[in-house]
């Protein structure tokens, strides 16, 4: 029998190159509807607790090293796809494509990182 591995099988953050901290803590906290009422932490860091236990990171520090890519980093739920589509659509937010098969849509974010939603 092998040992056990010291890692957890959980995920706890997920971090996402920006590269203006402040700009970027207020658009996400905006698109999820919280408040920015956290600290930047060393002056590239915010922390977006979610809901179900995974940190949002967003870290202006690591924006240099980032590479654009044309998958997503992760994706939001939403019980309401069509709601979520309308509202990003009028919140000025690039679209990439429209609705897939009743289920997903991706937009970007500011710094062009590419972000899914899907009905879940």
């Amino acid at each position: 029998m092998t040992n056990p591995s010291p890692l957890l099988p959980q995920i706890g953050s997920i971090f996402v190159a920006v590269s203006d901290i402040e700009r970027a803590r207020d658009w996400y906290c905006r698109l999820l509807g919280i408040p920015t009422d956290g600290a930047i932490m060393f002056g590239h860091i915010y922390c977006i607790s979610l809901q179900n236990g995974l940190t949002l990171v967003l870290d202006s520090k690591i924006f240099p090293m980032r590479i654009a890519d044309d998958a997503p980093l992760f994706h939001f739920n939403t019980q309401d796809i069509e709601a979520s589509y309308a509202f990003l659509k009028e919140s000025g937010v690039e679209v990439i494509v429209p609705i897939q098969h009743g289920h997903w849509f991706n937009f970007r974010d500011p710094d062009g990182n590419l972000i899914m939603v899907s009905k879940c």
